[in-house]
């Protein structure tokens, strides 16, 4: 089992910046992907961005906007969002899979880019 906390949500206005933080715990298998998907009011969950070994998938809308990264060392995956639109609001949700081929999500994180 793995335990995923996420941090850093919040409101923004459009145009702005903000990083969303998830730590894993918990995991004795390692984690062989971590990223993150979210899910807006009335929609389905959807990826953003997630990291796969050597890989790394975005979505389209959010190409050259946004940065997810890694710290190994500490368990922890990061989302680097830049120009923020109103269409990013949504509660974003941390993903991982460990080598056992299990998924486990956090509870999510939400966040508002509105002036």
């Amino acid at each position: 089992q793995a335990q995923l906390v996420e941090s850093g949500g919040g409101l923004v206005q459009p145009g702005g910046s903000l990083r969303l933080s998830c730590v894993a715990s918990g995991n004795r298998l390692g984690l062989k992907a971590m990223g993150w998907y979210r899910q807006a009011a009335g929609g389905q969950r959807e990826l953003v961005a997630v990291m796969r070994g050597p890989n790394t998938d975005y979505a389209d809308s959010v190409k050259d906007r946004f940065t997810v990264s890694r710290d190994n060392a500490r368990n922890t995956v990061y989302l680097q969002m830049n120009s923020l639109k109103p269409e990013d609001t949504a509660i974003y949700y941390c993903y991982a899979m460990d080598y056992g081929q299990n998924s486990y999500w956090g509870q999510g994180t939400p966040v508002t880019v509105s002036s």
